[in-house]
């Protein structure tokens, strides 16, 4: 059941088109999550979501309720920021019982409403501290509970996790998950960081310019992007440039420039004569010296120029003789110090002929 529907939403700030005819429907209890670049107008939908600003054209509805005549002070949502904007001078009780306070709820109420909050972010031992002397991530888990303990039907956040170091992110996104889990409280999530979106998402709007590219769950996004921007936008991708030769029992034969005939799976629409590109993830390419005959029906010469160590895996950015630089993931699970190809190496890189997605110009 839909709990938020954006219906032809349009913003203008002068020349500039922040949004431009945008349509989603957000379903209750999800987590549901606004990606793209900076300027792709995310954080606009989110504010006019909250009733920080208004759309010049289109309607949001709650619940079936049209916003427009509502202000934000009542609408039955909350925003959570990156900066967290916590009162300095009030204690982490006091922070999280401010919404209720404003709103005048009884005193045993607002104990008792604030008491589970805290419970909720695993910061009951907290709740007399003070905004300094507790830790980012801490901080952060104090937005959430102000954010969640006036029972909002919709959550909003915007950047939340983007002042947090790598490893503090990493719990955060797993908190976040199983306090969204356990409340029950659609989340609206504002990021630029595909880790996060991936990570995190019931599904994924990829937004860029103003416009909606592409809506599904993350799996679906990251194995079947609509488009190339959508496709180079999420996660690290290889795009090869090629023309499509013919369609042949189902595949298709493309002629990569300088490099000769690749097959790839067939895409509707396409014919003989289309000029595109074929995009590969690094971990659809194999890698191996040329002693090892590789069977894939993709296989080609490089050189190693470059190779970055991750522990788990090793990226190797390899040369074709075409001049075009490939990346290629090889997992490091043989037992020991694993063994790495060195710059300069002569390789082969191979795919499968099913692998990538093709994208005509």
């Amino acid at each position: 059941m839909s709990i938020l529907e954006i219906r032809n939403v349009t913003r203008r700030f002068g020349d500039l088109l922040a949004l431009d005819d945008v349509t989603l429907t957000i379903e209750a209890g999800e987590f549901f999550t606004l990606l793209g670049p900076s300027g792709c107008g995310k954080t606009t939908l989110l504010r006019l979501i909250a009733g920080f600003d208004e759309p010049d054209a289109g309607r949001i509805f709650l619940d079936g309720v049209d916003l427009a005549a509502t202000p934000p002070e009542k609408r039955p949502v909350h925003t959570v920021f990156q900066s967290y904007a916590l009162f300095p001078h009030m204690t982490v009780r006091d922070n999280v019982a401010f919404p209720l306070n404003m709103a005048k709820r009884p005193l045993d109420e607002i104990h008792e409403r604030v008491k589970q909050a805290l419970e909720q972010v695993h910061l009951s031992d907290k709740s007399g501290h003070y905004p300094h002397e507790l830790s980012g991530g801490q901080k952060q888990r104090v937005a959430l509970a102000r954010g969640l303990v006036n029972k909002p039907r919709l959550l909003l956040l915007d950047e939340p996790l983007g002042a947090l170091d790598a490893k503090l992110r990493e719990q955060m996104e797993g908190d976040l998950i199983a306090l969204q889990r356990d409340v029950g409280v659609t989340f609206v999530f504002v990021t630029h960081s595909q880790q996060e979106a991936l990570a995190l998402s019931h599904r994924i709007a990829v937004m860029n310019e103003g416009k909606v590219e592409q809506v599904d769950e993350p799996d679906k996004l990251y194995s079947f992007p609509r488009n190339r921007f959508v496709a180079d936008f999420i996660g690290n991708i290889n795009m090869l440039a090629a023309r499509v030769a013919e369609t042949h029992h189902g595949h298709l034969v493309l002629q990569a420039t300088d490099l000769g005939a690749v097959a790839a799976p067939l895409v509707k629409g396409v014919k003989a004569g289309d000029t595109g590109v074929l995009a590969l993830r690094p971990e659809q390419v194999h890698i191996s010296s040329h002693a090892q005959t590789p069977e894939l029906k993709n296989h080609f010469h490089g050189i190693v120029r470059g190779l970055l160590y991750l522990g788990d895996v090793t990226v190797y950015k390899v040369e074709l003789d075409n001049g075009m630089e490939m990346e290629a993931l090889l997992a490091n699970s043989a037992p020991g110090r694993a063994k790495f190809f060195e710059v300069d190496d002569d390789v082969t890189v191979a795919w499968r002929h099913d692998a990538g997605l093709f994208f005509h110009d």
